[in-house]
Parts: C-alpha cells; structure tokens; sequence
C-alpha cells in the first residue's frame, strides 16, 4: 500500500459483516499494508530509538530483549497508531464507542538459540480467572503491528490456535520440569510481510515462538478495551501534563480520559446515554450506529 492508498482513507470506513464473523469465528484477523513503507520505516525508527533509550538506562532483559509497556508518549509518533485508518475500522467495528487502550506494548526480541518452551496463555490474567463462565468475555481487542519480515516461520512469529478464543482451558501444559513439550493441536504462526497487522480477541491461546532467525523480531501492540475496566498499562497517560491537555477529545478519550464515573459506563450522570463521549459523537455524526450491533447502538 502506498502512501497514497494509506491517506484516501478515514479510519471510519465500516468492516464488511463477513470481517465481523470471521473475527468472531476465529479469534483474529489478517490486515495486509496495514502500514505503508514511508510509515513503516518511521516506526520502526522510533522503535529503534526506544530500544536504544532502554539499553542506555540499562533496562535490557538478559537476551537483550524489550517488553515496554505503556509506549505512547515516548514518541508523537505513536500517537496516531490510536486511529491509525487502516486499522482503527477493525477496533471500533468490532467493540464499539466505549472504549480505550488501557494495555500496550513494544516488543524487540533479538534472534536467540533457545530450547523449545511452552508459553501458551490467554491475556486478561484474573479476567480469566475471577470470571466463571464457558466461554469468557472478549473484553479485548488487540492489535499487533509487525515492523520486520514475519513471514518466513523461525522469525518469532506469534503462534495462534485458530478459534480456541472460545475454550477456557488448553491441554498440553507440562507438569514439571522436564516434560516434553507437545505442541497443541491446530498451532499455527502469523505470518506477517513487514507492515501487515493483525488484530486478536484476548481469549485467543497464543504463543511467542523461536527467533532463530538473523533478523530482529519488532513488533507494537496496542490493546483495546472498555472503559468502565480498569487499566492494565502504568501510567497509561498523565492526564495533568501538558502533553495530554494539548490531545484532540478523541485522543484523550483512547487514552483513557473521561469527565466522570458516569462517562466510563457510557451515561450521563442523569443516566441517558452520553453522545458527547468523543468516539461515539463521531460515529454518530457519520450516520456509523447501527442498532442491528450492539455495541454500536
């Protein structure tokens, strides 16, 4: 996709209903060019410039990996990723006006000769746990944005079991130390051309793979949910810095902002539904709520 192609469109163009069941099916979703090459290399810039920030203050793990949460003020770059037009559709298409980012992440995992491992896990941690019920609630929408060459298996590529977002548990998980590592039946990796993203249902089993690979493994996720859950990231934003006052409406609401308690659970404090909450106001605004979709009611 070229720059071009990337600017014509809006960020408010409707997911096909056939997008919205396959998601629902499979428990995540392939967009190609996601970003353009100019952007892609910009990001990956800014993501080279924060790993170099991490190792400066000696924040590298022990396989000079990073895991850096919370990423979108270290660069005003970052920002757009919030409504990026390629895939801020999927987002809103597929939890609604309510929400935020309350969980996001850069990954840079170097190449590393590594035994097999087993890391097979749903996010939400006590989601999955305080919430008794088969299957559990979404909850959450996150996107993965791949900066480098994904599509070749051995590049640590994330592995997913296509429509296990709708089992609680997972069989295969070793005992103890020393037993075998089994993969789980229907495994497979992401594959990914610089640029593409995917978007998952956090109850989706995934894994991280082996990087055996020469090449670095880049990757910026940013995680979706509704507002009235608290947010998982520390520091999501400061939002008495000057930084954040100078954020449109819209961005303020994705980073978590809301006048009061009410304006989480999508009212008034009168109790009517508030269509000033920024995201919804815009939806409304382009003829986007449909009453067919829940969440976009």
């Amino acid at each position: 996709m070229t720059v071009t192609e990337t600017s014509k469109k809006t960020g408010y163009e409707p997911i096909d209903a056939s997008v919205r069941e396959q998601y629902a099916k499979d428990g995540y979703y392939v967009i190609k060019n996601a970003l353009d090459e100019e952007s892609r290399a910009k990001y990956e810039e800014a993501v080279d410039k924060v790993y170099a920030e991490e190792s400066e203050a000696d924040r590298l793990r022990p396989d000079k990996s990073i895991h850096v949460m919370g990423y979108f003020d270290r660069n005003p770059l970052f920002l757009d990723l919030l409504t990026w037009p390629t895939t801020f559709p999927y987002v809103w298409g597929t939890m609604g006006w309510n929400i935020y980012t309350h969980h996001n992440h850069i990954d840079v995992n170097p190449p590393k000769d590594e035994p097999p491992f087993w890391n097979w896990h749903q996010d939400g941690y006590r989601q999955n746990s305080d919430i008794d019920m088969e299957p559990r609630p979404m909850f959450m929408t996150k996107i993965c944005f791949a900066l480098t060459d994904l599509s070749v298996p051995g590049h640590g590529q994330t592995k997913v079991i296509p429509g296990s977002h709708l089992n609680n548990t997972l069989a295969g998980r070793p005992e103890k130390e020393g037993d075998p590592i089994i993969e789980p039946e229907g495994s497979t990796e992401v594959l990914l051309e610089p640029g593409d993203a995917y978007i998952f249902d956090r109850r989706l089993w995934h894994s991280r793979s082996m990087n055996k690979s020469d090449v670095t493994r880049k990757l910026m996720f940013a995680g979706f949910t509704y507002r009235w859950i608290r947010p998982l990231d520390e520091n999501v934003a400061d939002q008495d810095s000057e930084w954040f006052k100078g954020l449109t409406p819209l961005q303020q609401q994705l980073l978590g902002y809301g006048p009061d308690n009410a304006s989480f659970w999508g009212i008034k404090q009168s109790g009517w539904i508030d269509d000033e909450i920024p995201l919804r106001a815009e939806l409304k605004e382009r003829g986007l709520l449909d009453r067919t979709v829940p969440f976009l009611r």
